[in-house]
């Protein structure tokens, strides 16, 4: 079983071979200029560089822009926008309990910004709903993550794999909580982005759609940072990755899909412009092949190897100039003169 690491150990043996992802000493010092990870404090500046707030995007005309929305896209809004809200409440929650087991400070110290950025998502979500709809009708679409049978199903598989650690802190279910988060940032979120996407390349909520670009490259670094931590852990103790629980590990990944491709059917269907139940089926294989692979897991759909919805990467190519969609007006959050920015995220192997 794993404990948690105490506040203060000054007696911690931190030499670097000692240094450890779980079951380490650590003094919890931030020692950042002698990281044992050298990813740790490029992706660390790269995440404080990702500083934006979210109401400095306006939705004056997303407000307008609602009410005449296909009826159709108008009830998918409202059930994604309340998926996305519980997954980032789920996350700001969910993270420091991940983190009191973490005995290297460097990879502490980036999921409090993760924890931060996730809870600045969920302002985000606030401030869309605030801007586009009345108080009663946000409460209703909060409501939804907690009373629609097909949203309340999917997210008490996640929040179960969540509380599965929280219950028993083992070796073993540090690699599989890592895994659920893994899914959810690398599958569930982007599920979630790409109807927002859809919605922004027809011309429609524009301005909703330019806040989730800003949430997506955050969940870029995050997916960066889950992926290192795997890769680690595999050094560190590669006799937890056996067979078995790499079988394990790929199951949770199927079983999340399935999930995913059941509430795309109920929620999306083939009634919104640009997407069906078949596309968002592929789309989701697609990108579950590459999320596997840079974990070191063999993809679940090898057949799978062309982008559905190539659309969506004129939305999430930020080694470009980062524009607001449609318009010439630049929004970069980076601070100037810093010697790294998104561009960096290339060489985290992401």
């Amino acid at each position: 079983m794993l404990q948690p690491k105490p506040l203060f150990n000054p007696q911690a043996d931190t030499s670097y071979g000692k240094r450890r992802l779980i079951g380490g000493e650590t003094s919890n010092l931030m020692m950042l200029s002698n990281n044992k990870y050298g990813w740790s404090y490029p992706l660390y500046k790269t995440m404080m560089q990702n500083f934006w707030i979210p109401e400095e995007i306006s939705l004056g005309q997303d407000k307008m822009q609602y009410e005449t929305l296909e009826t159709a896209e108008r009830e998918t809004f409202d059930k994604v926008i309340s998926f996305l809200v519980f997954l980032d409440s789920l996350q700001t929650v969910n993270l420091p309990n991940i983190n009191d087991y973490v005995t290297l400070p460097e990879v502490n110290l980036l999921l409090n910004i993760q924890t931060y950025q996730e809870a600045l998502h969920s302002q985000s979500y606030g401030y869309v709903l605030e801007s586009i709809v009345g108080p009663e009708q946000q409460q209703r679409i909060y409501d939804i993550a907690v009373k629609d049978p097909f949203l309340l199903k999917r997210n008490r598989y996640i929040a179960d794999c969540y509380q599965e650690f929280i219950d028993r802190q083992s070796e073993v279910g540090f690699v599989k909580v890592m895994m659920a988060n893994y899914i959810l940032e690398g599958i569930y979120f982007y599920a979630g982005f790409s109807f927002f996407y859809n919605l922004a390349r027809f011309g429609k909520m524009t301005g909703v759609g330019t806040e989730i670009k800003y949430i997506n490259r955050d969940e870029l670094t995050h997916l960066a940072l889950f992926q290192n931590m795997f890769r680690e852990l595999r050094k560190e103790q590669p006799e937890l990755f056996t067979p078995a629980l790499e079988a394990e590990l790929r199951e949770m990944m199927k079983v999340a899909l399935d999930y995913e491709s059941e509430w795309a059917a109920y929620a999306i269907g083939d009634r919104i412009q640009g997407l069906n139940i078949a596309l968002i089926e592929q789309y989701l294989r697609y990108i579950s092949n590459y999320r596997l692979e840079a974990i070191g897991l063999t993809p679940l759909y090898p057949e799978v190897d062309q982008d559905p919805l190539p659309f969506i990467r004129q939305f999430t190519n930020f080694n470009q100039t980062k524009t607001d969609f449609f318009e010439e007006k630049v929004i970069n959050y980076a601070k100037a003169g810093s010697d790294l920015d998104l561009d960096g995220l290339d060489e985290l192997d992401l």
